[in-house]
């Protein structure tokens, strides 16, 4: 593999401990110069669902490289890890499904590998700290031009673990969607795609609550709700000025009914 430069970290590891600094300095020892792009280690614990829309999210941001994901409540157990080449970088984490909506935002996965070459490894492997041990050295020796073949015997993409498919069902009159994220701001985004937002009225209502169809937060007046594309062209509900979570009560995989302005 041709190497490269860039190694990112998307974790659920928080700030307040040393597991990220650990991960950086195992990169650092034997990777001294690449570089690293911390996406995120705020993924609520264990929540492979919001680690994976993150991850698949930004990816097809960020420069080519290898894309480490962590947010691993198997950690330790029978759970495969493995890396996964896409024709815009490569993926490591476990293979729970936090990696293939990424995989699949890069192009498709065209070849992956199970992480079992102890060479690859740290000397010693935690039971408990796969993304020190296994998921950082393996993504260094990658970075620097290693090949995936060698960290391990190819695994059948089909095998790979996926996550369920979000709900998004059509209704008369709207639809009802799951929501896939909660960002900082407390928009709210949803698993219906942007083709949705074009067949709103000028005046949806959103669980209810009315709503404008917009295309940026101040097309709405301060306070209300705006039903608008995000930045990942998908269906997000905002309020200007406020925090759409909060107003909604909803967190991520709740059902949300968005319908006529009657409806």
């Amino acid at each position: 593999m041709t190497p490269t430069a860039w190694i990112s970290l998307t974790t659920d590891y928080g700030l307040a401990d040393g597991f990220v600094a650990a991960c950086h300095g195992v990169i650092g020892r034997l990777a001294p110069a690449v570089r690293v792009i911390d996406v995120t280690h705020l993924v609520p614990p264990a929540d492979v669902r919001r680690g994976a829309a993150v991850l698949a999210q930004t990816v097809p941001s960020l420069p080519y490289g290898v894309h480490v994901g962590v947010v691993d409540p198997g950690v330790g157990t029978a759970r495969r890890g493995v890396a996964l080449v896409t024709p815009g970088g490569l993926l490591v984490g476990p293979d729970n499904g936090l990696l293939l909506p990424a995989a699949t935002a890069l192009g498709g996965v065209t070849a992956s590998v199970e992480l079992a070459n102890p060479a690859w490894l740290s000397p010693e492997v935690s039971r408990t700290f796969h993304g020190r041990d296994v998921f950082a050295p393996v993504a260094a020796r990658l970075a620097l031009g290693g090949s995936p073949a060698e960290a391990g015997p190819a695994v059948d993409p089909a095998t790979l673990v996926r996550l369920p498919e979000p709900v998004v069902r059509r209704e008369p009159g709207g639809f009802v969607a799951e929501v896939l994220t909660v960002d900082h701001f407390g928009n709210v985004q949803l698993a219906a795609g942007a083709d949705l937002h074009d067949a709103l009225p000028a005046r949806p209502r959103v669980a209810g609550h009315p709503a404008v169809r917009g295309r940026t937060f101040g097309d709405a007046p301060d306070g209300a709700l705006v039903v608008l594309v995000d930045s990942a062209g998908r269906l997000a509900v905002a309020v200007n000025g406020g925090r759409a979570a909060d107003l909604l009560g909803v967190a991520p995989g709740d059902l949300v009914r968005v319908t006529g302005a009657d409806g």
